[in-house]
This record gives C-alpha cells, sequence and structure tokens, in this order.
C-alpha cells in the first residue's frame, strides 16, 4: 500500500478539488502524531481539518461535543452529553426527522473506542481503516462505479442521516459507503449542495483504484458515443 500514490492517483483520475481523507482506529497514541488541538463541534469536523492538510488524533473526549457522532463511534458519554443526546433524538423523532425505531440500526464502529487517526490520504501515517472521498455527483459516480468493479458495491442503498455512519458501516461490511450527507454534515463540513460522499474500506482501495482508470476511461469513450447519437 502506498497511500500517497493512491491519493494521487485518485485525485487526478476524479479531478478532486479537496484531498482524500484516510481515517484509523487505534487503541492508543500513535507515534508521531499530535491530539487535535481543541476539540471541534463535531466529529465530521475533523474530515474537513484532515482534508485541509492537518494530521492528528482524537481521543474519546474530542468527541463529547457531537452526541450523535459519539453514538456512531461507540463512544461512551458522561451523563450530561448522554442526556443531550437522548434530547436530540427526541427532537429529531418529534420533528418525524427520524423514527424512534430507526435509532437501533444505525451502524456504530464495534468494540471499543481508543483514538481516531485523521490526514490526507498523502500523509497518513498507518494503514487506513476507511478512506472518505468527496466530491460532486459525477466524480461520486466513477468512484462507485469503481467499487461495484472491484466486488465491493454498497449492500444497500445510499446513507443520509447521520452522515458519519458510513464509518462504520464500510468498516463492519468491507463495501463501500455512499452518503447524501446530512444537514449537520454540511453545517459543519461546508459540503456543497451538489457534493457527497463514498467511504472506501482502506483494505479495498488499491483494488478499487486499479478498476478506476479502467472506469474513467470508459466512461469518457461511452459520453462521446452517447453524444454522437444525440447529435
Amino acid at each position: 500500500m502506498n497511500p500517497p500514490l493512491q491519493a494521487q492517483q485518485l485525485q487526478d483520475l476524479l479531478g478532486l478539488t479537496l484531498a482524500p481523507v484516510g481515517i484509523a482506529f487505534q487503541p492508543g497514541r500513535p507515534p508521531g502524531v499530535s491530539r487535535i488541538d481543541a476539540a471541534a463541534p463535531s466529529g465530521c469536523s475533523y474530515w474537513k481539518l484532515a482534508a485541509e492538510g492537518q494530521v492528528f488524533y482524537t481521543e474519546a473526549s474530542d468527541h463529547y461535543n457531537c452526541p450523535i457522532g459519539s453514538y456512531t463511534h461507540s463512544i461512551d458519554l458522561p451523563p450530561a452529553q448522554a442526556q443531550e443526546l437522548q434530547g436530540m433524538v427526541e427532537t429529531m423523532v418529534g420533528l418525524e426527522y427520524i423514527r424512534m425505531e430507526e435509532v437501533p440500526s444505525i451502524p456504530r464502529l464495534e468494540g471499543p473506542f481508543g483514538v481516531a487517526i485523521y490526514a490526507p490520504l498523502t500523509q497518513m501515517p498507518c494503514p487506513p481503516d476507511v478512506v472518505l472521498v468527496r466530491g460532486n455527483a459525477r466524480q461520486m459516480m466513477l468512484v462507485t462505479e469503481a467499487c461495484r468493479a472491484a466486488g465491493i458495491a454498497p449492500e444497500g442503498g445510499m446513507l443520509g442521516r447521520p452522515t458519519c455512519a458510513m464509518i462504520p458501516e464500510a468498516m463492519r461490511s468491507g463495501r463501500g459507503a455512499t452518503s447524501l450527507g446530512c444537514i449537520g454534515n454540511r453545517v459543519y463540513t461546508g459540503l456543497g449542495d451538489e457534493e457527497l460522499y463514498v467511504a472506501v474500506p482502506g483494505s479495498a482501495l488499491g483494488s478499487v483504484i486499479e478498476r478506476l482508470g479502467a472506469i474513467v476511461r470508459a466512461n469518457r469513450e461511452l459520453e462521446s458515443f452517447h453524444r454522437g447519437r444525440m447529435a
């Protein structure tokens, strides 16, 4: 695995504006990596910081500001934050945003949370468990087609709220996970109206990139073919 090369290939083939982000989960502090300076307002805020070039790790307490993200990352919350999570869930149910019976089916990380390492894929200090690719619908179409060609097509449809659930889903299934994003993620990360995500299991990234080159070339040829037919 060569994360810098893989990141460059992804960016070149897709024309990405933001760098792909690697995320890894480990039991304890990784050598040579500094902890985030200050806790962010949401777990997905760390994705944005990594895409902008920062390399860091977080501990459980760095996620307490994000009760929903803490839930998907299997982080045990102190009483005050646990109460806030319950209140948020009840509010979302009251707004008919989710149904209470949906909550147990939201994907969560398996095992206890130690630390999470975030970095642009070019600077990932260890093998990533998940690689997040962010882009427009055309770019994510190509990644999804490459996942299918690599045999790791998503098991179900697109994921919505909460966006951070795609991380444990990709890790659990060993398959790509596509998310349209949620309103919280769009606020905290600046995700554009035309943008969405694909999460690729780190172990499958090489296979996906191998297929991506062929997928991109095929789409170029097919676009010319279809435009010719339309004319």
